[in-house]
């Protein structure tokens, strides 16, 4: 086993949001929700999350007796608990007596008291309020056993566009360029003589105002990002200086667009997430939502390579999809163990008790509005919580990796910003596509940013890099010279980091040298019209974007098949040092993905399992030192015959060995212990 998140406690952390504060006025409910924490196999809660009121009634008066109760009430029945920040939303006393700590949207309208997540970053006076609690909190709470973890805030997220965050965006950018004349320059603010002589003309992005500079929007969702991860760190300070050895942790949004997590990563001890995809959705089969959710389970624990907790999922449903569909029996536990299986320690819940009111009401729970343990629910939530207690072996334990695939806040950011070609860019979309074709033949894969090391994989995927930022190109063209092979797509190496195009063709930046080939132009098709790709055992169709390049040193493997670019290369191969480089220059449909990266993970000898995977089954594997741990989970809604070939292991949850043919039943799971 390797270091457990929670100090001293070597297991599978289970549990969730629980709301005490909401039911003070019903003692005899708060004594029942730990014999039923007990019968469920929780062992621990997230609160105070958004507690602000009760802690602090009226400005000064503060009232921390409840929350001495609640952590009584834990410590006697063994329960841990991750103590939150309640800075996530405000007492509306709070905004009566001072409105500048509430945000300005872009139109520069200040807001009304509430919602959540209207707080001003900037603002003095709420950074001050939330310095004093929190620094209260870890004072009155620092020595108690049940504390393992600080929550700060919640699901940080959104912008202000008042005086003080104008200030600071201003601030901002004179220390990034340095003067006026190299903004104008990145900016290329000549264009529509929108040149500033000063910073202090300088607005955030406005409907009202300036919104097509597109320098202009990246650095301010780049600066967004920085005030937010200023006021967290800001947020953490006392928590740290009073208790140093409790590690902190926020909910992430999975790849929520607004910030870019991994210029926050550092600032947290531990990577949170919030995952609520749409099961059973009318649209994909659950196989293909299970694809897209351990898509952003990677994000999150590449971000840190490390263990990440589930910090919230729900065992039923939410209340806020278009459709809000039940999970179908099975499905929880089968889910929960898919998070665990790509390096998460933990599986908690939004939330424990439905509330009695307001619009979470019917937001899913443990525990429902009938109170009682005999729900489906209930019951499947108690049987995950026995299964996870017999995962002790894997806490803490690794995840190695041979592929990388690049998905760039910035990139999603400046790819969304362009203005050309057609609205069918879907930057996430053709992400996704690349990584599930690596995904279904059972690979362990790092989603990342570009700025990440390169050196430890043998495969890097980089589908549409179309900014490239400073030393980039070095990077991969060093990893491909020492025998790293990159994949490349059409959209690669058109602009800088402030979003100026590259001169001298594209891709620019020197990775023309790395793909061996010039892009000339670029052709987008209506959403009827269709190309194919020629040359190879199968012929492929190709859509939405098409890449009309030459050869600088590559080979072509597959050519146009229609059009005026009929018989021009659009799959080629590049020899670069000890490595390889591939682009593909048009987008294909997935079957070609599919055979492509067969093909290439063939070549490259990269780990997988060592049994074909079969449609609709998700295999991934976790290692220790001791033991390689083998997650091989049901996702095809019917039972399906496999064949483990040389795996011979003890799935840790029956005790049973498995070896050869089995049959996995629908929504069923193993979890292999095979020893090294």
């Amino acid at each position: 086993m390797g270091k457990s998140i929670f100090l001293g406690f070597p297991h599978m952390i289970y549990g969730g949001d629980y709301n005490p504060d909401q039911w003070l006025h019903r003692p005899d409910i708060l004594e029942e929700d730990i014999r039923l924490m007990k019968e469920a196999h929780v062992n621990e809660v997230s609160i105070g999350i958004f507690a602000w009121k009760a802690l602090e009634p009226e400005e000064g008066v503060y009232n921390f007796e409840w929350l001495d109760q609640v952590f009584r009430r834990m410590e006697e029945a063994g329960i841990n608990v991750i103590l939150a920040t309640p800075s996530g939303a405000r007492p509306a006393w709070m905004d009566h007596a001072h409105p500048e700590a509430m945000r300005t949207d872009s139109m520069r309208f200040k807001a009304l008291h509430g919602e959540r997540h209207n707080h001003c970053y900037s603002s003095p006076y709420y950074r001050k309020k939330v310095r004093e609690m929190n620094t209260m909190l870890a004072k009155r709470y620092k020595d108690s056993p049940a504390l393992k973890m600080w929550h700060v805030s919640n699901e940080y997220g959104g912008e202000c566009h008042c005086e003080y965050c104008q200030a600071a965006f201003r601030k901002w950018l004179e220390k990034k360029y340095g003067s006026i004349e190299e903004l104008n320059r990145q900016w290329w603010t000549g264009f529509w003589s929108h040149g500033f002589n000063s910073f202090e003309e300088i607005e955030s992005p406005s409907p009202r105002g300036e919104w097509e500079l597109h320098g202009l929007n990246l650095d301010w969702a780049r600066f967004v990002t920085y005030q937010t991860n200023d006021f967290m760190a800001e947020e953490i300070k006392p928590l740290k200086e009073i208790t140093p050895d409790v590690p902190v942790t926020t909910n992430f949004m999975g790849i929520y667009p607004g910030l870019d997590y991994w210029r926050m990563k550092d600032t947290v001890d531990v990577i949170s997430w919030d995952s609520y995809p749409t099961w059973h959705n009318d649209g994909e089969t659950l196989a293909q939502t299970a694809m897209s959710n351990a898509f952003i389970h990677d994000v999150n624990r590449s971000l840190k390579h490390q263990p990440f907790l589930l910090m919230e999922s729900t065992p039923s449903k939410v209340n806020w999809h278009k459709v809000n569909k039940l999970k179908r029996p099975g499905v929880n536990e089968l889910v929960s163990m898919q998070a665990v299986a790509h390096g998460s320690d933990s599986v908690q819940y939004f939330q424990w008790r439905k509330g009695q009111g307001a619009n979470e009401k019917f937001h899913g729970a443990v525990v429902d509005h009938y109170g009682k343990a005999d729900t489906r629910v209930f019951q499947e939530v108690a049987h995950l919580g026995q299964s996870l207690e017999k995962l002790d072996e894997v806490v803490g334990s690794d995840t190695a990796v041979d592929v990388a695939v690049i998905f760039d806040w910035n990139n999603r950011l400046a790819i969304g910003n362009l203005q050309g070609l057609s609205n069918r860019r879907d930057y996430e979309g053709v992400v996704r596509d690349h990584y599930r074709a690596l995904w279904e033949q059972g690979l362990n894969i790092d989603v990342i940013d570009e700025e990440e090391d390169f050196s430890s994989y043998k495969l890097v995927v980089a589908p549409m890099l179309y900014m490239v930022k400073p030393g980039v190109a070095e990077r991969l063209r060093a990893f491909a010279k020492k025998g790293g092979t990159v994949v490349f797509t059409y959209l690669t190496g058109l602009v800088n980091e402030n979003d100026l195009c590259f001169l001298g063709g594209f891709p620019g930046d020197g990775l023309m040298e790395l793909a061996g080939v010039w892009a000339e132009e670029i052709d987008a098709l209506y959403e009827s019209d269709r190309n194919s790709m020629i040359g190879l055992e199968k012929e492929y169709e190709l859509k939405d974007i098409c890449e009309i390049i030459h050869l600088k040193g590559a080979k072509a493997l597959a050519n146009y098949g229609e059009d005026f670019y009929q018989g021009q290369p659009v799959l080629t191969l590049n020899e670069y040092g000890k490595g390889r480089c591939y682009y593909i220059a048009a987008r294909p449909d997935y079957q070609f993905l599919a055979d492509f990266y067969k093909k290439v993970v063939k070549e490259l000898g990269l780990a997988k399992p060592e049994f074909d995977v079969p449609e609709g089954i998700s295999v991934t594997v976790r290692e220790s030192k001791e033991a390689k741990f083998y997650f091989i989970m049901n996702f095809a809604e019917k039972d399906v015959n496999l064949d483990l070939g040389s795996i011979c292991g003890v799935d840790l949850i029956s005790g049973q060995e498995y070896s050869g043919k089995t049959c996995l039943l629908k929504t069923g799971y193993l979890v292999l212990k095979v020893e090294k």
